[in-house]
């Protein structure tokens, strides 16, 4: 972050601090912001109340040159503060700015380089005090994950009865809640963790609500909700790595209705001066993802061969966040192989989407992945990282499906994946005008495998005759 000094990166933060009012209640009583000019352009994101008679507004610019900045708000002390400040390159490794749509089902960043989203759930990792926290970064950076889908809210379910270290908001006189009063050293905690992930190359999906809940955050009053959608968004949309999830299983949050998420959706797109990713994640079931204002459907589905109809249907990426969870426990959804989440995390590219991992192995002290973090201990980690290496290398504009078993780039690359099927020989249809050489492909051993001379056309390929094994066919002729 800067804090008024000459020069900020491209997709860095300019920061700027006042001293203003403490009394009252600043969070409802005092609006702040600014407006940033380049040449004909402005932009005009909201300040926030940082505790402390400390006001802060963030920006984040996206066109290299001159900007000029100057306050607004309805208390002079705060209003009409001046100055300017010079946008360069990015110097930070990394830095591509924020991630975008691109070519209608597929990602990249805003300078054009590809996104292959590859993503984790850790739900309440940031929640969990310092050393958890800290081990879950270190594990992270040994790991395939460039997303991270992570709550703003506490959770409360099983394997999560602990409290969090801090809370949202502060409590009134009465010992309840004021969910007009927010608790600024928890959110300086959650953007830290949040701009450590960015420093890492990793996207913050914040799932700005959820239903798992025991202090009343789930159902609170709609003037509440509105005023805490404002305020996360004005702390937090100029992290370039941020995207916005409405809500985890937002169907099972009875007390919000079609219209309420309608409006979530709104207010979000209309505070982001940014317009980073939006999407909601269901349960049972979807939410309309055709609306104008989600980015990506976000899907909890275990049936991965429906990628291509999600795809048809809502003509925008398909992010099947959650395909049930690699662990040991209970419940079925946390329960499945690692050779089943690897197959899954196939299908759904063969299909043209993306998919999330998560892990849910039993601890004694009930530090589960899938929620708080901590260390890895399956094995589909190290497949995704393989599955992962492969798209970068060969496709990193992403895949669209051609058969049920194919996917293509163009006519340059194509992937074929068996799943649990273990053909001995396959009849392959490829473009008669270009010559392909092939691999096969063990997914679970991690093995590339070329085969000899080149090919086009219809043939038939002799195969291994094992589950879930694919050949890859990459163009050779220029």
């Amino acid at each position: 972050m800067t804090d008024m000094t000459e020069s900020v990166e491209k997709w860095g933060i300019f920061e700027l601090a006042l001293s203003g009012p403490a009394d009252g209640n600043p969070f409802t009583e005092v609006s702040f912001g600014a407006r940033f000019r380049h040449k004909n352009r402005v932009v005009e994101p909201d300040g926030f109340y940082d505790g402390d008679g400390v006001y802060r507004v963030r920006f984040m610019p996206d066109t290299e040159g001159e900007w000029h900045y100057e306050t607004v708000s309805n208390v002079d002390e705060l209003a009409g503060h001046r100055g300017s400040f010079t946008c360069v390159p990015p110097t930070t490794p990394g830095n591509h700015g924020p991630v975008q749509v691109h070519n209608i089902y597929h990602f990249a960043y805003a300078d054009g380089t590809p996104h292959v989203s590859v993503g984790t759930t850790c739900y309440a990792w940031v929640h969990q005090g310092d050393a958890l926290e800290e081990q879950t970064l270190e594990t992270l950076k040994q790991a395939p994950f460039n997303k991270m889908r992570m709550c703003v809210f506490p959770k409360h379910y099983p394997f999560n009865a602990n409290e969090p270290p801090l809370y949202p908001y502060v409590r009134g006189e009465d010992g309840q809640w004021d969910f007009q009063r927010f608790n600024p050293a928890f959110f300086q905690h959650f953007e830290t963790r949040v701009g450590q992930l960015r420093d890492m190359g990793i996207e913050a999906d914040i799932i700005l609500f959820h239903p798992y809940d025991r202090w009343g955050f789930a159902t609170m009053p709609p003037e509440a909700d509105d005023l805490y959608l404002r305020y996360v968004v004005a702390r937090l949309a100029a992290y370039r790595n941020v995207w916005w999830s409405m809500a985890n299983e937002f169907d099972l949050m009875k007390s919000k209705h079609e219209a309420d998420w309608d409006r979530f959706f709104r207010i979000v797109q209309e505070s982001d001066p940014y317009q980073h990713l939006r999407s909601i994640h269901n349960c049972r079931r979807f939410y309309d993802h055709g609306k104008p204002w989600v980015t990506h459907t976000s899907v909890q589905h275990s049936d991965l061969a429906r990628v291509p109809e999600w795809r048809e249907a809502y003509r925008k990426p398909v992010v099947v966040d959650e395909c049930r969870y690699e662990g040991n426990i209970e419940k079925m959804w946390g329960n499945i192989t690692a050779q089943e989440m690897v197959h899954r995390f196939w299908l759904g590219t063969i299909g043209g989407g993306y998919v999330g991992h998560g892990e849910t192995y039993l601890h004694p002290e009930d530090i589960l992945w899938w929620s708080k973090g901590g260390v890895l201990h399956g094995e589909s980690p190290a497949r995704i990282a393989f599955l992962r290496r492969l798209l970068e290398e060969h496709a990193p504009e992403g895949l669209d499906p051609v058969s049920r078993e194919g996917a293509s780039k163009g006519e340059d690359y194509y992937l074929f994946y068996f799943g649990v099927a273990q053909p001995g020989r396959f009849l392959f249809t490829l473009p008669e005008a270009h010559q392909y050489r092939l691999d096969v492909i063990d997914t679970w051993n991690m093995t590339i495998t070329p085969v000899e001379g080149t090919y086009s056309g219809t043939f038939m390929l002799e195969l291994p005759s094992k589950p879930f094994h694919a050949v890859q066919a990459r163009r050779v002729d220029s």
